[in-house]
């Protein structure tokens, strides 16, 4: 699967600036419709000087009909680094021409390297392509149709709501396994594997909107109710059956989750060499038993720090659930009020739970 350059934050804030709804957006809209070309430098006017030679100084509020405008002439236009003046226009760019580069056009070519040399945002707008090329420091992107960007956001939509279900279906029959004191390793894995194909999902979504600029406004908020608690239940089932039960090491194997290439996403047996089980181990026959931390967090009113104290002192889900009032009070910050919530809220949740399942069958 080929690697997508937006997931570098330095170039998904440059689409960002470059987005539907900018100002500089509409410019570079104008000069493509009217068949124009552009180079556009964003920057520190003062620290990119060393770059480039005559030209005229402006000054001016940057307006996409200006923009436009100098656009007609030959040389590069410089915008200051916050998009808001029109600093330089037809100046005359001279990067290092030993900077290699594999573009073909003269203006491609001088934006690669400018970008490479100074690690500013460059704008080279093709009269002939009609298309528009960001270049950021090695970084090369050629921004999409809008309808197309859009039409492929709406099918990662479709396909995380797919994922989402199959989560939730997952994460029903786990926490029946968790209250039942009967989870195989294999159902922790599949959870995290679908938890992790969703928020992946997401993040593709949300670089598509970033792209999509005021376009996308309508997409972040279905992807606000789609993601709902995917990231905390996602940590949560980690913490739970991260093996050594450190926390730090749950940070860790999260990380190293989130980073696992897509196509090793696909073997249940890595996962669960993430969290510290054996390799050789067979899931289907491997027992494990959940800390608490997802079933406790989904008590009303419980603090997360509550949670760990409980977990801490208690040591497993199964213990938590067969204490007694007298044995939540002595956690720490736990006292006669929350032991309460406590033993009300776990029997609250069997009870859903059996709910969830029987309307799944």
């Amino acid at each position: 699967m080929r690697a997508d350059p937006r997931k570098d934050k330095t170039l998904l804030t440059a689409l960002a600036q470059v987005a539907p709804g900018t100002d500089l957006r509409s410019g570079i809209d104008d000069v493509i419709r009217s068949q124009h070309g552009a180079l556009v430098v964003i920057g520190d006017p003062n620290e990119l000087a060393f770059l480039f030679s005559g030209g005229m100084r402006l000054d001016l509020p940057l307006t996409p009909q200006l923009l436009y405008e100098l656009a007609k002439m030959d040389g590069a236009i410089i915008v200051n680094g916050d998009l808001s003046k029109l600093v330089y226009a037809n100046v005359q760019l001279m990067p290092d021409p030993t900077i290699p580069s594999a573009e073909t056009g003269t203006r491609h070519r001088t934006a690669e390297r400018v970008a490479k040399q100074t690690g500013t945002l460059v704008i080279s707008i093709s009269q002939q392509r009609e298309t528009v090329t960001l270049f950021v420091g090695d970084l090369r992107y050629q921004l999409g149709e809008i309808s197309e960007v859009l039409a492929r956001t709406n099918q990662g939509l479709a396909t995380l709501e797919t994922y989402k279900s199959r989560l939730d279906q997952g994460l029903t029959r786990l926490s029946a396994l968790e209250f039942q004191s009967a989870v195989m390793l294999d159902d922790v894995l599949v959870v995290l594997q679908r938890a992790e194909m969703a928020m992946r999902m997401v993040e593709e979504i949300e670089r598509n909107r970033v792209e999509l600029g005021e376009e996308g406004r309508l997409i972040e908020m279905q992807l606000e109710e789609l993601v709902g608690d995917v990231p905390r239940e996602r940590a949560a089932v980690v913490y739970d059956y991260e093996l050594t039960g450190d926390p730090a090491a749950a940070v860790a194997a999260l990380e190293r989750l989130s980073s696992l290439p897509y196509e090793r996403l696909s073997e249940l047996e890595e996962i669960g060499g993430l969290l510290g089980y054996p390799r050789d181990a067979n899931p289907l026959d491997f027992t494990v038993a959940p800390r608490g931390y997802r079933i406790l967090s989904q008590i009303p009113r419980l603090s997360e720090g509550i949670v760990r104290h409980v977990v801490r002192d208690l040591g497993s889900l199964e213990a938590v659930i067969r204490a007694s009032q007298r044995e939540l009070e002595a956690v720490e910050g736990v006292g006669a009020v929350r032991a309460r919530e406590i033993r009300e809220g776990l029997r609250r949740l069997q009870e859903h739970n059996l709910v969830d399942r029987y309307l799944q069958l």
